[in-house]
């Protein structure tokens, strides 16, 4: 397995004018910075359960995360791996009865997703995707 690079969520740009909103994602124990476009459900949903605000009933991600959970999984972090013609892509490890599950999926939505638990899941990007994009 490559080398991960453990990142924080450090910053959401959201403009209600733009499709395409901006999460920041920092070094936890370095200076590299890592930005993610995403849209604005994903960026809003983020920056809301940040602050708290928490809907009367599950949204996507909260349904997402009452599933794994009903089904007896643990999630354990979410990784970005890989870019590909500029589209970078993403997995949520979940372990269950001794086993790791990679789940694929978009780095907003496996990022919101890491929002929805108390500590958030931990953030990793690979090393070698790290410094693609920069």
């Amino acid at each position: 397995m490559a080398e991960l690079v453990e990142m924080q969520l450090s910053r959401i740009i959201i403009s209600e004018i733009n499709d395409q909103q901006v999460l920041y994602l920092s070094e936890v124990d370095g200076e590299r910075m890592f930005p993610i476009l995403v849209g604005l459900f994903e960026a809003t949903r983020i920056d809301q359960r940040i602050k708290g605000d928490v809907p009367p009933r599950p949204l996507t991600h909260d349904l997402v995360k009452n599933i794994i959970n009903q089904l007896g999984g643990e999630p354990i972090d979410v990784i970005i791996n890989s870019l590909h013609e500029h589209t970078y892509y993403a997995v949520i490890r979940i372990q269950k009865g001794g086993e790791i599950i990679e789940i694929d999926a978009r780095p907003s939505d496996a990022i919101a997703l890491a929002m929805h638990y108390d500590p958030p899941l931990p953030i990793f990007v690979e090393d070698d995707v790290l410094q693609e994009a920069a």
